[in-house]
C-alpha cells in the first residue's frame, strides 16, 4: 500500500508539538548513508516476559537507489513507538498479552535536483502478532510518519491505518511503502536539514513500556510447540 505525505513548510510556524531529540530516535534507515540499525543501550527488563536474545535481520527488500544532489533527511523509528503492545489485568507478563506490533524494518532513499522538493521513498517492514488475550481474528493496527527540522518544529504528521487479518495464524508480516513530499526554501537547503520519524500510534502506558526498554515477542504467550517423539 502507497500514500503520500505532502509537507508544507508554512506548518512550521504554528507547529507547537516539542520534537524528539535524535538520541530518542534509535532506530534509523538502513539503506541511507547513516549510521545502521540499533538498538536502546542496556539490558530488558527481566520481568518483561520473552526476551529478543538476539539481533535478527528484517527481512524487507531494498529500494532502488536514486540520483540526489546532496544527502538524504535522517529517517527513523521513535523508540517509544516502535512496538505495541496491549496488556489487560494489572501484571505485566504473557499471559496478559492481547495484539502485538512492532516496527522491524525500515528503508529509505531520496531524490533531489536544483530546488526541486525533496521526494523521500520510504518502506516499513512490520511485525505483528495475536496474544492470549486478543479478541478476534483481525485488529486495524495505527502508525504516524512525522516530518520535522531537524530537532526542532514538526512541519507535517499524517496517520495511517494498517489494517491486519491474521487468518488464524498467531502472527503476520506486512510491508508498507510511503512517498514523502518535502519543499525546500533555497537551493542550498539539503535534505539533511530535515528528519523524518515513524511509530505506532501509542497509548501514554505503551510508551512508557517501550521507554523502560521491557518488551514481548510479537508471538508473545504462544505455547511452544512440541517437538515429534525421537524415533
Amino acid at each position: 500500500m502507497r500514500r503520500v505525505l505532502k509537507v508544507s513548510l508554512a506548518v512550521a510556524a504554528i507547529a507547537a508539538a516539542a520534537v524528539p531529540t535524535a538520541a530518542s530516535a534509535q532506530y534509523s534507515g538502513g539503506q541511507q548513508t547513516r549510521p545502521g540499525q540499533s538498538t536502546r543501550p542496556g539490558q530488558d527488563d527481566p520481568q518483561a516476559g520473552e526476551q529478543e536474545s538476539q539481533t535478527r535481520a528484517p527481512r524487507i527488500a531494498p529500494l532502488r537507489r536514486r540520483a540526489a544532489a546532496g544527502p538524504c533527511p535522517f529517517v527513523k523509528v521513535l523508540y517509544d513507538a516502535a512496538r505495541y503492545v496491549e496488556l489487560t489485568g494489572d501484571r505485566v507478563s504473557a499471559s496478559n498479552v492481547g495484539f502485538t506490533g512492532e516496527i522491524e524494518g525500515l528503508v529509505s532513499d531520496c531524490a533531489y535536483q536544483g530546488d526541486d522538493p525533496i521526494t523521500v521513498q520510504t518502506r516499513i517492514l512490520f511485525n505483528l502478532g495475536r496474544g492470549p488475550q486478543a479478541q478476534g481474528d483481525a485488529r486495524t493496527y495505527r502508525y504516524w510518519i512525522a516530518v520535522t527540522e531537524r530537532n526542532r518544529a514538526i512541519l507535517a504528521k499524517e496517520y495511517f491505518d494498517l489494517p491486519v487479518n491474521f487468518e488464524g495464524a498467531q502472527t503476520a508480516t506486512v510491508t508498507q511503502d510511503q512517498t514523502i513530499f518535502i519543499p525546500r526554501a533555497t537551493a542550498t537547503t539539503s535534505g539533511d536539514h530535515f528528519e523524518i520519524l515513524v511509530g505506532f500510534d501509542v497509548t501514554p502506558q505503551m510508551a512508557e513500556f517501550n521507554r523502560s526498554g521491557s518488551r514481548f515477542r510479537v508471538n508473545a504467550g504462544t505455547p511452544a510447540t512440541t517437538p515429534p517423539p525421537a524415533q
